[in-house]
């Protein structure tokens, strides 16, 4: 029984109590166009996207979010770093949240030179809870609840549900989206491998 313990005790401290367990789920390959006119399924049901479509090659757009302390941050005012801005429905979905993780567990050391942000609909409170639970610190969590400013000035804005459509974009030192995956099945996850393979390219 004492064996039992201590090799439990082990195991906790090894892993962590609140370790996230990662999850089979299907990475996307192909891309859908973000914009009005366009659309994202849900488990094969078609969602309207709304708003001006992003490309890359475009300057990243002006987007009032909303940080954990409530400030206003303009997403565009981030120049200076190459950015890989991760776009979820909902933090409190199984994809949404391995999608999170991945980004800040499975890129090495790269967030010693590039910055990571989620974007999501999720308000501010419940974006600093999921942070601070997930002991994630190196991702910049920016939500969009206020005005959608950022669904509609990328096309990422699911109209009927009011949630921004899973997406990534990687944009460069001088504010250039030099990569952009939206996700055509939302219950799929994004390419983060290929994005941080571009940002590293980047740096």
């Amino acid at each position: 029984m004492k064996k039992v313990i201590v090799l439990g005790l082990m195991v906790i401290g090894l892993f962590g109590c609140n370790a996230f367990r990662y999850q089979t789920l299907t990475v996307a390959t192909g891309n859908a166009t973000p914009g009005a006119g366009s659309s994202v399924t849900f488990k094969g049901k078609l969602l309207p996207l709304e708003g001006q479509a992003i490309r890359v090659g475009d300057s990243l757009p002006s987007a009032m979010l909303t940080a954990n302390d409530l400030s206003e941050h303009n997403i565009a005012d981030t120049r200076g770093k190459v950015r890989i801005i991760s776009v979820v429905p909902s933090l409190d979905t199984p994809v949404c949240e391995q999608q999170t993780h991945a980004l800040s567990e499975k890129s090495g050391d790269l967030d010693q030179s590039v910055q990571f942000i989620t974007v999501s609909m999720d308000l501010p409170f419940a974006q600093k809870r999921f942070s601070e639970k997930a002991k994630i610190h190196n991702v910049l969590f920016l939500s969009d609840y206020r005005s959608a400013d950022f669904g509609l000035n990328y096309g990422l804005l699911i109209k009927p549900l009011h949630l921004l459509s899973r997406s990534v974009l990687v944009v460069d030192q001088n504010n250039v989206v030099r990569y952009l995956q939206v996700v055509p099945e939302i219950t799929e996850l994004p390419d983060l491998e290929k994005a941080m393979h571009v940002a590293k390219g980047l740096i």
